[in-house]
């Protein structure tokens, strides 16, 4: 079984997750306005009888769903039978499962891709039963954001991915800088990268960038831009905003290193996804920003005598100011399942404190409870902690056709983002509207 956490995991969710195929959008759309699942009826604790719920999940989250499963299943009547969908497989599953009424009890999808699978009538609705939790206050909100459509809820959080800033504190020593104090703006993020940079070392740079992985870099700029007080889309997901104020001050600075002699990794204009998290983990890149669920990696290779590191949330334009990038896995009730008060008792519990607990924070993996990340990892390293403090700023855009627009495999997001750094920056304005061309079909 691959680890979820090792880094040639980490890069194919990027790559096959959340650059999840548009193929199968004709199959999806097919469905029209499906029939919803009898959710009036549903308690508010749902049904714990012994029933056999199916629940599918992308095969690349296989550890934290079995980590979930196995815990409902030992404390509950009701069993939750878990089927792995081969994460480049899923959209196509879906659209066709749809299609002949045979999606499974509870579904789970790649948050950036619920927005459309809510709005074509995948999942049930369970405004009622969400609003109705009494601590629904204290949840990660943008799963919950990402499947509501028209005022309807229909999903909640189920996994958690964030991104962070990492530094190498080795290379910084060497540079002259603080090793214990990484950007805490973009300015500083260019002058750190640019310090590490002229050390001049065989296969060392300043940053890394995904040049042709859409995933990798929504992580890394948007929330620089968030950070800067900006946004990236309107609020409708309609429009893209990435040619304003602080999404120029980030191009700008990465121009100035695609300018600057070992400022960005070789090999970054070409990277696909595949080795994303490679140069950083290898101890050749100075500071970047960084998936969160590779910092268990970063520590493992630390503590067997690699490099030293430290993290920290991105910064915008201010000091004092950071965000993240809120990804992951968002569930709900499916349109098919005849087990809505079943399925419910799953999902309640799923949010509950113990369940985030033993199911997430014993695990290592970053709990949706904001109660949780607060008290539940007091045992855990400091980094982790970091990495989910982040959460408190973070953001998950939401547009139905978010994928298209800054995923898919030569998206006007990529190009946008290869003519600001290695490119024609004139063309920003004409770059910006071909997103929103997409975003607005």
């Amino acid at each position: 079984m691959v680890n979820p956490r090792t880094p040639i995991s980490i890069t194919k969710r990027l790559c096959l997750g959340l650059m999840a195929s548009v193929l199968c959008i004709g199959q999806l759309a097919a469905c029209g306005s499906s029939s919803e699942a009898n959710t009036k009826n549903i308690t508010a604790d749902g049904t714990d009888d012994g029933t056999e719920l199916v629940l599918w999940v992308r095969s690349d989250k296989e550890s934290q769903a079995k980590n979930v499963v196995n815990l409902y299943n030992k404390s509950h009547k009701n069993s939750v039978k878990l089927k792995l969908v081969p994460s480049e497989d899923m959209e196509g599953k879906v659209g066709s499962s749809s299609q002949t009424d045979s999606l499974p009890d509870l579904l789970s999808g790649d948050v950036v891709r619920i927005p459309y699978w809510a709005s074509e009538g995948i999942f049930s609705d369970i405004t009622k039963q969400i609003k109705g939790l009494s601590n629904l206050k204290d949840l990660q909100q943008g799963h919950i954001d990402a499947g509501t459509v028209e005022n309807r809820n229909y999903t909640l959080p189920f996994f958690t991915d964030v991104s962070v800033m990492v530094w190498n504190k080795d290379l910084y020593k060497q540079a002259g800088l603080d090793p214990e104090k990484g950007p805490a703006t973009i300015q500083e993020f260019q002058q750190q990268a640019k310090a590490v940079a002229a050390l001049d070392h065989e296969g060392v740079a300043g940053t890394y960038v995904g040049g042709q992985c859409g995933g990798a870099d929504i992580f890394m700029l948007f929330p620089m831009v968030w950070a800067s007080g900006d946004q990236v889309m309107n609020k409708e997901g309609t429009k893209s905003l990435l040619d304003g104020p602080s999404a120029k001050k980030v191009y700008e600075a990465y121009r100035d290193l695609a300018e600057t002699k070992n400022g960005i990794g070789a090999g970054s204009k070409e990277e696909n996804c595949s080795t994303w998290t490679t140069p950083f983990l290898n101890g050749k890149i100075g500071v970047m920003p960084y998936s969160g669920t590779a910092i268990a990696s970063l520590i493992k290779n630390e503590q067997n005598g690699g490099f030293h590191f430290g993290v920290a949330p991105i910064p915008g334009t201010k000091e004092g100011k950071g965000s993240t990038f809120l990804g992951g896995d968002a569930i709900g009730i499916s349109k098919d399942s005849k087990k809505t008060d079943q399925a419910w008792n799953f999902l309640k519990w799923l949010t509950g404190e113990k369940a985030q607990q033993g199911a997430f924070a014993d695990k290592g993996d970053t709990a949706a409870n904001l109660k949780v990340l607060k008290n539940g990892y007091s045992q855990s390293d400091p980094r982790i902690q970091i990495e989910n403090s982040t959460l408190a700023n973070g953001r998950t855009p939401v547009s139905p056709h978010f994928n298209e627009a800054f995923n898919a495999s030569g998206s006007p997001w990529q190009i946008l983002l290869q003519n600001q750094i290695w490119g024609d920056a004139s063309k920003l304005e004409a770059d910006n509207k071909a997103i929103t061309a997409v975003l607005s079909q």
